[in-house]
Formats: structure tokens, C-alpha cells, sequence
């Protein structure tokens, strides 16, 4: 904007998720007599809470969505700008801002996350899980709902269908098992027994606070709000909402393996067309026609239908698209010569920086291209935007102070904590054998309704494992890995719950 001198700044960084308020945090506590600039397109930032290290490679922690002004009185020299990015312009170290500003840095950390990739743009029968006004629309569209269908495998989707209740759940996904990315067929069919069970009547108390943002039932927003992005969802996204459908049961969900959405139909389309669409299916019995009683030869009506690559039709109220999310990276491209990895994320090095000088990247928006550690691999998840977060924020201040920084030890082993269907859920190294090729073979115990353990092994080594429930295994297979000890001599004794294993190897 003519005539209005540009904000500059030492560092700035971009994006109000946990990658970017975790970087800004620790450049504060770096720099306490520079300004740091975090600029967000949300009004409400991410925040770590209750840190907990579980092991030394472990840890878990609460997300809470706190108002900026928080951070500003625990950071002083934080200075949150709340508007999105419409311009980067890098060989100037200069970026333009939605509200007309400019605001010029030094150094810069890009961690504007990611975006729903959703299977069909611009339908309004579709909806996209990322934020928490993401998530608050689809509340609102569940309590009228008498049957969703939900397509993706992945984390928001495990969630929600486990969550949901009185609603008829399709559950399509294009693996032969739920939760690929994270568990193998076994871990499912361990898994699976939930999904028909009765959920506890009282859920595990959250102790994530929440703060929603004033005026967001506001009507009318603009489709530049509604497009706007949000910070992602936290691990516990689903506390506090009511996800109920219309209908008096608990869980009912029918999972449609190996296929994805071929065509959407809305209803007006999908009358013509005389075709039968399928009820919800019973027991192991195929599904009949969804008779209506107005159209006896066809089918009851749906505001939309979904047809599967599999040749079913089902109809239903509307659809979640939870197929995973690409890296938020359109705002910055814009003549800007970066370097882009396979998965659409801007490249960075094992110092955080990209291809373009004095830029760095963090988090969801960013793909790791140094040599990894042969027990780990970049995931789209709190722990990492976190653990790059804080980690970029060291190599931005180790560059200005002109000194070399080794890479953080939290990039040697892959290592996750989580909760799926009421379960602990610990993941280690390749604990889905990634990368392995047919030369590693696996080791299971399972005490069903209880616990699965799994490990990778590969030259009688350990290279991942995956704990389903209270194992107390996680520190020590975390040190099993790293040690890269010969396992050999133990045998199936490994996993015999009737051995200590923890006293081999304290």
C-alpha cells in the first residue's frame, strides 16, 4: 500500500498451528529483545499444554486452542498478526498480508500447515475435516442425519466413525483393512470388535480446555472466510462435540473395503436415472434396494447419492471426505522459485531450510528431503509439526549466530502416541515395516479385547513396533531399536508375556 512504510521484523514465521507457535515460542526465548512476528490467518492459535516426555523419544502433550493475546502476555515480544498471506515476495524479504500490509523479515518460517484433499470441489453435500469450524459444520449436519457415508482411512477418519453414534455410518476406504496408514490387518481386525461394541457411557475426561472464536455462527460469511483455513484439528478433536444422528442406537457402521468414490449423484440426478440405491446392510447379508414408499420401484430418497468403484450405490444425508490433506503451500509459490518434494510440500533440508535463501519451513506445509535415519520417516502429525517447530526455530538462530547445529535427536527414530478407539496406540520406527522390502518378518501377541504387540524384524534386529493398549513395552523396544541389538538368541521369548523382557535389557 503506497505511502505505508513496511512492518520489518528479524523473524518472522507463518502459520498458527503447532509448527509455527512452537517455532515462534522458542525464537522468543532465543531473542527476548527482538520482536517475533507470527502471522496467522485464524483468530485463535495452537498451543502445547501438559508436555509430558513418556520416554526419551515419546512424548505426549495437549493442544489447546488459545485466543493470541495469550500468547502475547506469556511472550512479550511476540507480535500476533491475525490475517492471512496474498503474497510472498522472497527476494525481497517482503510478504503482503489480506488486510493490505506489508511486512518485511530477516529470516522467515513457513508453517501454514495444510488443506483438506477433498474427493470433489465445490459440493455442498461434501464436507471437508481439518479445523475446529470444519468440525463444528459437520456437528450441525450430523443432528439431522440419519446415514453419512465417510471416505479416507485415515486418522479423522477412525475417529469419527468410532465417535459417531445414531447415525448409520458407510464406511468406504480403498485398503482391505481400516487404518492403514497406521496398523496392519491384524491391529484391524483387533481393532474392529469396537466398532459394534456399546461405548462406555462415560467417555475419558479431556483435559484440553476449549476456546471457540465469538461470531463464528455468524451467517453470511464471506467465501473467502469460509475457504480460509484454520489451524489443523488437535488429537482429541472430537471432545466436546455432540456427534449424534437422529437415530436411537450406538454404533452402526458397514465398512465397503478396496474401492473409492467413482461419481457423486445429487438427488435431482439421480432420479431420472431409475436406479436402485442399497439399504444399510445387516449382518453379513448383501444389501437390498433402499425401498421408499413413494417410489416402490426404486429407491427411498437421499439429498445425495455415492456411487463406489465397487458398483453400490448408497444414499445418504452427506458425505465426509477424510482422504488426507496437501501441503498448504498456493499463498507462496507465486514467484517464488521453490522446490517442491513428490507429495507437493516445499523441500527442506536437515537445517529446515528451503530451496529460496533465508526461508525455512516447518510442519504439514513442508517435505523432509535429507538422508533420514533408517528408522525414520516424515508423518503429517502433531508430534513432528511440533518437534520441527522447535527444531527450525534452533537452526534460524543458530544461522544468525553463524554457528553449526547436529540435527535433533528427535529425528532418529519415528515415534508416535496416540489414541484410537479408546486404545493407547505407540508407534516406533517402521512399524509398518516401511521400506523393507520382503527381507524383515514379524512377531505378534495378542490377548484379544486387551492389547496387541507387533514387532519388525529384520537380520534379527528390531526395526518397529506397534503397542495396542497398556503394554509398558514402549521404552524398552524404543531402546531395542536404536541399540539395533542382536535379538537373535531370544526367539519367540521376545514377546512372551510370561518373561519380563524389560529386565534383559535394563
Amino acid at each position: 500500500m503506497a505511502g505505508v512504510p513496511a512492518e520489518r521484523s528479524r523473524f518472522a514465521v507463518v502459520g498458527g498451528g503447532i509448527a509455527g507457535v512452537t517455532c515462534a515460542e522458542r525464537l522468543s526465548v532465543e531473542f527476548p529483545l527482538e520482536d517475533i512476528l507470527l502471522i496467522t490467518a485464524s483468530p485463535v492459535i495452537k498451543a502445547v499444554t501438559n508436555f509430558k516426555q513418556v520416554s526419551k523419544r515419546l512424548e505426549e502433550f495437549d493442544v489447546e486452542e488459545q485466543p493470541s493475546s495469550v500468547l502475547e502476555k506469556q511472550y512479550p515480544n511476540i507480535k500476533v498478526i491475525q490475517s492471512g498471506i496474498t503474497q510472498l515476495k522472497s527476494k525481497e524479504h517482503k510478504m503482503f498480508t489480506e488486510d493490505g500490509k506489508e511486512y518485511g523479515y530477516e529470516k522467515l518460517c513457513l508453517c501454514a500447515g495444510a488443506k483438506p484433499k477433498l474427493i470433489f470441489e465445490g459440493n455442498p453435500y461434501i464436507l471437508g475435516i481439518r479445523d475446529t469450524d470444519s468440525a463444528q459444520e459437520f456437528q450441525k449436519h450430523l443432528a439431522k442425519a440419519k446415514r453419512i457415508v465417510v471416505v479416507g482411512n485415515g486418522g479423522i477418519a477412525l475417529e469419527l466413525v468410532y465417535e459417531i453414534e445414531g447415525c448409520e455410518v458407510i464406511w468406504a476406504i480403498k485398503d482391505k483393512a481400516i487404518g492403514n496408514t497406521f496398523f496392519d490387518v491384524g491391529a484391524a481386525e483387533f481393532l474392529i470388535p469396537k466398532l459394534s461394541a456399546e461405548k462406555p457411557e462415560t467417555a475419558t475426561a479431556c483435559k484440553r480446555t476449549k476456546y471457540t472464536t465469538g461470531g463464528s455462527e455468524k451467517e453470511g460469511r464471506s467465501d473467502t472466510a469460509a475457504d480460509r483455513l484454520g489451524s489443523a484439528l488437535g488429537p482429541d478433536w472430537h471432545e466436546g462435540l455432540h456427534l449424534k444422528g437422529t437415530k436411537e442406537f450406538s454404533h452402526r457402521v458397514h465398512t465397503e473395503t478396496l474401492c473409492e468414490v467413482k461419481r457423486i449423484y445429487l438427488q435431482q440426478e439421480f432420479i431420472p436415472l431409475k436406479q436402485a440405491s442399497l439399504s444399510f446392510p445387516k449382518g453379513k447379508q448383501n444389501a437390498e434396494p433402499d425401498r421408499g414408499q413413494n417410489f416402490p420401484f426404486f429407491s427411498a430418497l437421499w439429498p445425495v447419492y455415492v456411487e463406489l468403484t465397487n458398483g453400490k450405490i448408497y444414499g445418504c444425508d452427506f458425505i465426509v471426505s477424510a482422504t488426507g490433506v496437501v501441503p498448504n503451500v498456493k499463498p507462496f509459490l507465486d514467484g517464488n522459485d521453490f522446490a517442491l518434494g513428490e507429495d507437493g510440500g516445499l523441500k527442506v533440508d536437515e537445517h529446515m531450510h528451503t530451496s529460496l535463501p533465508d526461508i525455512y519451513a516447518a510442519g504439514d506445509i513442508c517435505t523432509a528431503s535429507w538422508e533420514p535415519s533408517h528408522v525414520w520417516q516424515q508423518m503429517r502429525l502433531w508430534t513432528q509439526a511440533r518437534q520441527m517447530g522447535w527444531y527450525a526455530a534452533r537452526c534460524m538462530a543458530a544461522d544468525s549466530f553463524g554457528e553449526s547445529i547436529d540435527m535433533d535427536f528427535s529425528f532418529e527414530l519415528f515415534a508416535h502416541v496416540t489414541r484410537f478407539f479408546n486404545y493407547k496406540v505407540v508407534l516406533l520406527g517402521k512399524y509398518n515395516a516401511q521400506g523393507l522390502g520382503s527381507d524383515h518378518e514379524l512377531m505378534l501377541r495378542c490377548t484379544k479385547g486387551q492389547e496387541y504387540v507387533k514387532v519388525v524384524m529384520q537380520t534379527g534386529r528390531m526395526m518397529g513396533a506397534v503397542l495396542i493398549g497398556e503394554t509398558d513395552l514402549e521404552e524398552t523396544f524404543e531402546n531395542l531399536i536404536l541399540n539395533q541389538m542382536d535379538l537373535s538368541a531370544y526367539g519367540e521369548d521376545l514377546l512372551n508375556p510370561n518373561v519380563d523382557i524389560e529386565d534383559y535389557f535394563d
